[in-house]
């Protein structure tokens, strides 16, 4: 028998990469058939694009790095990257949206680094703030959920909307917005900040139409079904607790404080858990192995980092919704939180 001495890392797991990414995949369908029939078939198509864009430029990225593609293609990694920033972004944005930001998360935000394992951030988070600095109109034009909505959107319209920027009718994306009852607010949480600042009360702002349920219609079904697709990857062991519980544990600690020492400006714990991106991010984006903390100690402040961070973005910054930025942030302190919580060497 002969004697392997490998450097470490040592992984602990017989799960390959490639197992994990489906697993992945796999776990988010809950939300993707949620947010599927909350948003209409948008969200599918701008799935199936990504889908083959990321694989296209996986493997054209991978040959001009005079590499094999197949093996690139065979872990999966870019088909978790383009489904996470495609159920991420609006679901009837143009078609070049989805193509722009793919080319920053795999060319700029994986390979530039080196590719699968060397990037320091998340690649799709990276491309979903570019996407939203640069196109702040295309990825703030969220639709009405298609409960609330007198007019539904059907296949046809969708595709039309994506690749024309105008339904079978030759409505545009905006006059389809802004002609259903009136219902123009982007998400519940840009509806919540915004009535909050023209100073109407939270019982006021309630009582929009969008706000119909615990903290918004359709955005808290979408969220508890990634929660559920959240806990079968906890079951699966494709991730660990520490960081979505550290996350959504401290977002819920400072927004219940600020809701007593602030009552009537800020959302209470259970709108911020079941509103925007919270438990897609928790679960699906906060874990990435690559880009987050790597020790036990690490993970828990990493993903408590991000809860507040969330919670301050969204309560006093410029954007309703907080998670993207607070994970890029959170990826910048990696190294300085895997420094300060590595584990002590044995025999010292």
């Amino acid at each position: 028998m002969s004697f392997f001495i490998a450097s470490s890392p040592h992984a602990h797991s017989r799960k390959r990469t490639p197992d994990l990414m489906k697993g992945v995949a796999i776990c988010a369908l809950p939300g993707l058939v949620a947010q599927t029939y909350f948003f209409g078939w948008g969200t599918l198509l701008q799935l199936s694009l990504a889908l083959v864009v990321g694989l296209l430029l996986e493997a054209g990225v991978m040959l001009l790095r005079k590499r094999a593609p197949a093996a690139a293609l065979r872990d999966y990694s870019a088909l978790v990257t383009a489904w996470l920033l495609a159920i991420a972004i609006p679901p009837y944005s143009p078609w070049w949206i989805v193509v722009i930001g793919l080319i920053f998360a795999i060319v700029i935000a994986k390979h530039l680094y080196g590719g699968l394992g060397q990037n320091p951030f998340n690649p799709a988070m990276v491309a979903y703030v570019v996407l939203l600095i640069s196109f702040p109109v295309e990825m703030t034009s969220w639709i009405t959920p298609q409960s609330v909505s007198n007019e539904s959107v059907s296949f046809a319209d969708a595709f039309s909307l994506i690749f024309t920027g105008f339904d079978i009718d030759g409505y545009s994306l905006q006059q389809i917005r802004t002609g259903i009852d009136g219902i123009t607010m982007a998400t519940p949480l840009d509806a919540f900040k915004t009535g909050i600042k023209n100073g109407n009360t939270i019982s006021e702002v309630f009582q929009q139409p969008i706000f119909g349920g615990l903290a918004g219609i359709g955005w808290e079904w979408v969220n508890l079904a990634y929660l559920v697709g959240g806990l079968a990857l906890l079951k699966l062991r494709v991730i660990q607790w520490h960081i979505p519980l550290a996350m959504l544990a401290s977002l819920t600690v400072v927004s219940g404080f600020f809701a007593l020492v602030m009552p009537g400006q800020t959302g209470s714990p259970v709108m911020h858990l079941l509103s925007g991106a919270t438990m897609l991010g928790a679960f699906f984006i906060a874990t990435d192995p690559v880009s987050a903390s790597t020790t036990v100690k690490g993970r828990l402040i990493f993903g408590a980092f991000i809860g507040v961070m969330v919670f301050i973005i969204r309560t006093w910054g410029g954007f309703p919704d907080g998670v993207a930025f607070a994970v890029l942030l959170a990826n910048m302190c990696v190294p300085l939180i895997d420094y300060y919580t590595k584990p002590r060497t044995y025999g010292h």
